[in-house]
């Protein structure tokens, strides 16, 4: 009797598990996805009418110098074009300077997640889960927590900003350097 029962709490524990992840799933499905999908269908809209000729444009311009080409340049890939579609801007930049803005730009795509959930809705329950932290201290009236999640998403944003621009002049320089010991000419 005792097998049948631990065979039992298993059985239930190892269907409960799959039905714990279906609540999660209905709740993204009646939650944030069709926010994201909404958010998508805007921005690709926004694109349509500004031009991507236009976008184009001003991924060569943001390209021409380091400033631009690892802050401006990464930010528009990653809040036009979303994670992953985002790194297909570097196409617009010379093969020396591919690795730096790839890593720029991978490195922003959680960051602006906070303020832009569309821009990288694979790890958006990495925000949520902050998020969700933030907010249960704040109901529990911690007299700690001076910030808000909103506060919290947007000095993330500006904080991500700095890092990459630090990480790609950082990258560009390290790749420099490897290439001239390899004897690759970039």
């Amino acid at each position: 009797m005792d097998q049948l029962t631990g065979i039992t709490w298993v059985a239930e524990h190892f269907i409960g598990m799959f039905n714990e992840g279906g609540k999660t799933f209905v709740g993204f499905v009646t939650g944030i996805i069709p926010t994201l999908v909404v958010l998508l269908t805007a921005f690709y809209a926004v694109t349509s009418l500004i031009g991507e000729d236009r976008v184009h444009n001003a991924a060569r311009w943001a390209g021409k110098y380091a400033l631009t080409r690892y802050s401006l340049l990464p930010l528009l890939a990653v809040f036009f074009l979303t994670n992953p579609m985002a790194y297909t801007f570097g196409v617009f930049l010379e093969e020396k300077h591919k690795p730096a803005f790839y890593d720029a730009a991978v490195s922003f795509v959680h960051p602006s997640t906070g303020l832009f959930p569309h821009t990288n809705p694979g790890e958006l329950f990495v925000w949520l889960g902050v998020a969700a932290g933030i907010t249960t201290l704040q109901t529990a009236g911690n007299p700690a927590l001076t910030f808000t999640v909103t506060d919290l998403a947007v000095a993330y944003f500006f904080v991500g900003l700095l890092v990459i621009t630090l990480k790609g002049i950082v990258t560009e320089r390290i790749t420099a350097i490897l290439a001239k010991r390899q004897g690759v000419e970039l």
